[in-house]
Order: structure tokens, then sequence, then C-alpha cells
């Protein structure tokens, strides 16, 4: 499904931690030892936790308190010049202090042409979407009710992806295929939290960062578009519970992390 509303992901080549690899242990002296200078020739300005955390949000959709301690701890006490790093990528930042999540998105200038980017686009596909909803529909109310984590099925998305296939539809086995890779897409993204094979996964509080209400509103917008171009938003199940709910908002991201 295309739509305008995109997950981002770094291409092939992108900065990698390759450099570090001999570094990159669990030694709780060597990080607190290390000068900046990592190997010959570093002229980097950098410390060892510092270089890890923008390794982690270059490479990641994003890193959180929960699954990238770290991480969050050495971007915590060291926002700005990471900030200033990222945006010497044409990157920016984003932080949600509440729910303890950070992220990159590409930058764009107020005039002229499109910065260049490390990143690029891939639309969510249909099957995608109705997870993402789900999930941050069943997060959301979850929460509400004082669940402090939230889990799922696997089997349960999978059937509630299913009950949204078009009347029309005859390929039972291939649709249910789509189902079950959109679970593990997914996963891989990080907003299910759990190993490949799992059965059941906890769904990550990023979700709600990372699919605002605008975000998924245009997402729900492009998914009604694809399944009947004359259909009425409010006529489309997956609009339950969330009309009336969306603000403006001036300044849409353009492109997700």
């Amino acid at each position: 499904m295309s739509t305008d509303l995109t997950e981002t992901e770094p291409i092939q080549g992108e900065p990698v931690a390759g450099e570090f690899t001999a570094l990159d242990d669990d030694d709780p002296t060597r990080e607190a030892t290390a000068s900046v200078s990592l190997f010959e020739g570093d002229e980097g300005s950098l410390e060892l936790a510092e270089r890890r955390a923008l390794v982690a949000l270059l490479k990641q959709r994003f890193i959180s308190a929960r699954t990238h301690p770290r991480d969050w701890q050495a971007l915590v006490a060291n926002e700005r010049v990471l900030r200033s790093r990222l945006n010497d990528l044409f990157l920016e930042l984003q932080v949600d202090p509440v729910r303890e999540v950070a992220w990159k998105r590409q930058a764009t200038p107020e005039t002229g042409p499109r910065f260049p980017t490390l990143l690029h686009d891939t639309a969510w596909s249909r099957e995608e979407t109705i997870v993402l909803v789900h999930l941050r529909d069943r997060f959301r109310a979850a929460t509400a009710a004082g669940e402090q984590r939230v889990h799922v099925d696997r089997e349960d998305v999978v059937r509630h992806v299913a009950g949204f296939r078009p009347t029309h539809a005859t390929d039972v086995a291939g649709d249910e295929k789509r189902a079950r890779n959109a679970v593990s897409s997914i996963n891989k993204a990080g907003l299910l939290i759990g190993s490949p094979t799992d059965d059941r996964f906890e769904v990550s509080e990023a979700i709600e960062s990372l699919l605002p209400l605008e975000l998924l509103r245009e997402l729900l917008d492009g998914l009604r578009r694809t399944n009947d171009p004359a259909a009425q938003a409010a006529e489309d199940p997956l609009f339950a519970g969330f009309e009336g709910e969306v603000e403006p908002h001036e300044n849409d991201p353009e492109e997700q992390p």
C-alpha cells in the first residue's frame, strides 16, 4: 500500500559500528577508562558511550529506556551533542521524555531543495497498517485500565487482520501469509518486543510516540482509499473510536522512523 506517511530505515552502506567492534564488550571498566581516541588516527570527539548511542540511533528505528537502557542513558546525558551530530547528517532527533523513547527523522529545509538523505521511505503495507492500528488501540486501552505492560498473541493479531479481508477476496492462504509477515515486520521494527519465533509479544511503549493520532489518521485514510476509493472514512470499521480525536497539526512529519 502506498501512503505519504512512511516508516524509514537506514539504507545499505549507512554508518555502522564496525570500527568499534573490538571495544564493544560488557567490561564496565573498559568504557570508564577508554580515552576519546578509540583507534589509530581517530579524530572523533565523542566518548565511547556517546558514539554507541549515536550508532544505535542511526541503526535502529528508535531507542528506548526499556530496550536500549545504556544508549538511552548516554542520550539523556548528552542530548545536545548527539542532536548536533544528527543535524550534521540532515537528521532531526525526536525525544519523548514521558515514554522515554527517541528516534530520528529526516530534516526538511524551510526553503529550497530537499537535503541529501541517509534514509529511504518504505510505505507500510495494508496488513502492517491494520496491525499498527490494532496495537496502538490495544496499548491505549490496556494502559488506561492500569496495565503496566501490554501483551498480544500472534494468532490473535493474525485473526484481527483477517477480520478486515474484503468480501471479494478468495486467496485465504495468501492473505494469512501476508498477515503473518506483517506481524514479523512489526516485530523486526521493534514495536513488538520478543523473539521472532515467540507466540506472544509485548507491545512497545514506543507505539504511541511513533504513531501519533495525526499519522494514524493519514495511514487509515491511505488504507481506506486502497480498499475502496469511494468509501467514507466514518464507514470504515478501522476508524471506530478515532473520529473527532485528531487535532489540526501544522507540521506533520513527512517521514516516519
